[in-house]
């Protein structure tokens, strides 16, 4: 399993980014995929998920009606779009898969909300 994040950067209150998570090794289309994140100093914190098809997405409360998360199983990507970015968005995010029993996640983009 490898998962891929990029996107990420330094954008100011307000502004939009979009996170991408290239994955390989494994089915991608039959797997929910989530994005989590980390902020300095604190835990994991799960964002968002998707079913395998796309036919589901759920939100944390802190970034409902601002992120968007989407996927695309002919390019194994999943994608999340970040807009109306707050500096408390400050983190690193990770796409994050579990299967068989495993948790998995790649190195991670980091996201820098600041004026």
């Amino acid at each position: 399993v490898q998962l891929v994040e990029s996107g990420g950067g330094l954008v100011q209150p307000g502004g939009s980014l979009r996170l991408s998570c290239a994955a390989s090794g494994f089915t991608f289309s039959r797997y929910y995929m989530s994005w989590v994140r980390q902020a300095p100093g604190k835990g994991l914190e799960w964002v968002s998920s998707i079913y395998s098809d796309g036919s589901n997405t759920y939100y944390a409360d802190s970034v409902k009606g601002r992120f968007t998360i989407s996927r695309d199983n002919a390019k194994n990507t999943v994608l999340l779009q970040m807009n109306s970015l707050k500096p408390e968005d400050t983190a690193v995010y990770y796409c994050f898969l579990t299967a068989a029993g495993r948790n998995y996640w790649g190195q991670g983009t980091q996201v820098t909300v600041s004026s």
